[in-house]
């Protein structure tokens, strides 16, 4: 395939339909048709949409077709999904977005793989991200971007943007993604999805990212239904449970309780919301309101040096990768291969250390100023990027390092709050732009409030559908 159309998608009459997750369950516990053939059918779809989306990092088709064969436990038994390339999933590499180094085949499945399986999902193999998944968007100076299905000139997002590009185009019905600064939440917006970060500790999560200072990263899915979302929540804690959370519980519908709702429309630093990501979101309120709800219009409740502590903590993590590399991959990495992008972080880590200590210190803090700000408001919304979709190319990292993380800043300011409170947010689909790219709006909660958010996203789906790259 030579000339990439400007809208792709793989939905047919097979075995996967237009079927959420959920509804996919509901067909193989009928009978209607097997495990089998759901993940054949979603095999075969992956490789044509790849060709032009490019969100493939490694593949275990047969394999998987094989494991669908077998009987299998978990609510999601015979689902076909993915993980993202920077969580292991045995004999696979993980290859972090980067070609910094090789990396050889995973020898077990991560934590987070491990659950995936336990609730019954068949991994087809790993799906592509941006460089360590520092980026917005996965583009690269040596290799192909990964492209929006909705319209292929521009980013899917990042950095699970392999994930969200696959379940946009109906390869499969949900995939792993993570979230470090928005990473499931913004390529949920660029791709007209449901992205939702949980409370900290909820979603099991790998090894490397509970050990780090402040854990800022948390895994969970990108899907295409509020159920599917609310139905994984579900299901992973009956494999794990957190016992210093409330549980979430099976959440099917809207709640009955009305809520305080402060609506913020522009972020920290003065940094404006463009005309049409507004316009969705005050829609969005308007429509909560007409709910019900009651809307108070606020300032963003966030201090200005919370930007340049989260730059300089992130930044810092590239320090980390770009110092230790080879113990930490493998004796094959060289950081003089990592983009522009990677090694400006690791240039501003290491001229700022010395403002680390206070910067963790007031990061770690930061949940007491979304405490203070939930005794008055139950959810706070926003929109969950400040512009809308980019082209490919406005966040390219050949670029140089200051050009790309002015405009990252420009475009990424409201979703990093919540990855280092950890509290719940998430980003639904609730407008298009006027050339018909998805708009999300973000909702966020108190720590634990997770199914207050889900009752709200199930109302304004049953209130305003989703729309749908089909039609």
């Amino acid at each position: 395939m030579t000339t990439a159309p400007t809208r792709v998608h793989a939905f047919r009459d097979d075995a996967l339909g237009d079927h959420d997750a959920v509804g996919l369950v509901e067909e193989i516990r009928s009978g209607r048709i097997s495990r089998q053939e759901a993940v054949e059918a979603a095999v075969a779809r992956t490789a044509e949409v790849d060709e032009v989306l490019n969100g493939l990092a490694a593949d275990r088709f047969v394999a998987a077709v094989a494991d669908a064969a077998e009987p299998h436990d978990g609510f999601f038994a015979g689902i076909p999904s993915f993980v993202k390339d920077n969580s292991d999933v045995a004999g696979l590499p993980t290859q972090q977005g980067t070609h910094a180094y090789v990396a050889e085949p995973a020898v077990e499945d991560g934590d987070y793989a491990r659950m995936f399986g336990l609730i019954g999902c068949t991994v087809l193999g790993k799906t592509r991200l941006s460089e360590y998944g520092f980026s917005p968007s996965a583009e690269f100076m040596d290799d192909v971007p990964v492209r929006n299905p909705w319209h292929t000139g521009h980013t899917s997002g990042a950095s699970s943007a392999g994930s969200a590009a696959f379940v946009a185009a109906g390869a499969v019905p949900m995939a792993h993604a993570n979230d470090g600064g928005g990473s499931i939440r913004i390529p949920a917006a660029c791709n007209g999805l449901v992205g939702f970060k949980a409370t900290r500790g909820r979603i099991p999560g790998d090894k490397l990212n509970r050990e780090i200072p402040v854990q800022i990263v948390h895994d969970g899915v990108v899907t295409r239904s509020v159920r599917d979302t609310a139905a994984f929540v579900r299901e992973s804690e009956r494999v794990y449970r957190n016992l210093k959370l409330p549980p979430v519980g099976d959440v099917t519908h809207p709640g009955k309780h009305r809520v305080r709702i402060a609506l913020v429309t522009n972020s920290i630093g003065g940094r404006m919301t463009d005309d049409e990501t507004s316009q969705t979101v005050e829609k969005t309120a308007a429509l909560l309101e007409e709910l019900g709800h009651e809307i108070e219009l606020l300032e963003a409740p966030v201090p200005d040096y919370f930007e340049h502590d989260f730059l300089l903590y992130w930044a810092t993590l590239a320090l980390a990768l770009s110092a230790g590399g080879k113990f930490q991959f493998n004796r094959t990495y060289d950081r003089t291969r990592n983009d522009n992008l990677t090694k400006g972080l690791a240039r501003h880590a290491a001229r700022n250390a010395w403002r680390l200590p206070m910067a963790i210190a007031r990061l770690k803090r930061s949940h007491r100023i979304s405490k203070q700000f939930f005794a008055n408001h139950d959810v706070v919304l926003t929109p969950t990027l400040s512009l809308t979709t980019p082209e490919l190319g406005w966040l390219n990292p050949s670029q140089s390092y200051e050009t790309v993380m002015g405009r990252i800043l420009e475009w990424v300011s409201f979703t990093p709050l919540q990855n280092a409170t950890g509290d719940p947010a998430i980003s639904l689909p609730m407008g298009t732009t006027a050339t018909g790219l998805p708009i999300g709006v973000q909702l966020a909660a108190a720590q634990g409030y997770d199914r207050r958010l889900l009752e709200i996203a199930y109302e304004l789906e049953e209130a305003q559908p989703f729309a749908r790259i089909q039609d």
